[in-house]
């Protein structure tokens, strides 16, 4: 691969049928200048979710092949899952990696957008660090509604037109958002209760939108498959809410309904400085370097 490279994690609301799921990912595989990091799937959430990094043009033809390939499989107007969701192809961020910078991250994430409204009819809206106006930055405005809400939601224009594609949802794929922004953690925590409420309340004082920590975003789950509820998060900026902040915050109101934590779980890839800062809290390491991490001293060296 080349020295520019840019990471790549969308999401696809398939998470149960194990034939469709294949055909989506192969649009990942063996491709050259593109790298399959990763990809997980969840039957309650209905979703799946797959990391790849490559050079920027042979991305961008993967991941508009992708597109492609989920208009063919899924149909919106038959999803049902406890994640929020819009699109066949959800949402579509790109990560500036290695030589990259977030500016060309959100070039490539506009000339995607653009390819999938003009050859699939797909409506994109860019967030993020790509929105084009203030309210459409925060993923959770976009997605107000869902799918089943979208085609009335785009007809107020002014606020909702979308900034590629056509003006109203595509009647199977729906809308999808895409844009650049900087690495997220997925970050999870299972509660020892089957009470939806409880994890809804948690998360309600938690995320930053209703005055939690700035850098989280969270909603209440059910896990249908374990009668467990979850609290699920997404680490918009680690290195500003750390990932055990978030853990210690969950926990904390947890206790008021007297709710044990029972675990937590990362999903999809993460950078390893986030387990290290974690790693240092929980140790109260002190004066700690990076350089005293085996592998890291071994790449110092390459």
């Amino acid at each position: 691969m080349g020295n520019k490279l840019i990471e790549c994690v969308p999401n696809y609301s398939e998470g149960r049928d194990l034939e469709k799921i294949e055909k989506i990912v192969e649009c990942f595989r063996a491709k050259k200048g593109v790298r399959l990091l990763d990809y997980q799937t969840d039957p309650n959430h209905n979703r799946l979710v797959v990391t790849v990094i490559g050079e920027p043009e042979p991305l961008r033809d993967a991941v508009v092949a992708s597109f492609g390939r989920a208009v063919e499989l899924i149909d919106m107007t038959k999803h049902e899952g406890q994640h929020p969701r819009m699109g066949a192809v959800d949402v579509v961020p790109f990560i500036p990696c290695r030589n990259a910078t977030l500016e060309e991250a959100d070039a490539l994430a506009k000339e995607v957008a653009k390819t999938v409204g003009e050859q699939y009819g797909i409506p994109c809206f860019l967030y993020e660090s790509s929105a084009t106006a203030p309210h459409r930055a925060n993923l959770a405005s976009i997605r107000k509604g869902q799918f089943e809400g979208m085609a009335e939601k785009m007809q107020d224009t002014e606020k909702w037109a979308p900034d590629f594609g056509p003006a109203a949802p595509h009647p199977t794929a729906g809308v999808s958002a895409v844009g650049a922004r900087m690495p997220l953690v997925a970050y999870n925590v299972n509660l020892g209760t089957d009470n939806l409420e409880i994890a809804n309340q948690i998360a309600r004082r938690v995320r930053n939108i209703n005055g939690g920590y700035h850098y989280i975003k969270a909603i209440g789950v059910m896990l249908e498959d374990r009668n467990l509820a979850q609290v699920s998060m997404n680490l918009t900026d680690y290195t500003k809410t750390a990932v055990y902040r978030a853990f210690e915050a969950v926990k904390m109101e947890a206790k008021r309904y007297g709710v044990p934590v029972l675990e937590s779980e990362i999903v999809g890839l993460l950078p390893m400085q986030a387990l290290v800062d974690c790693a240092e809290y929980y140790l109260q390491v002190a004066g700690f370097d990076p350089s005293q991490i085996m592998e890291n001293r071994l790449l110092e060296e390459e």
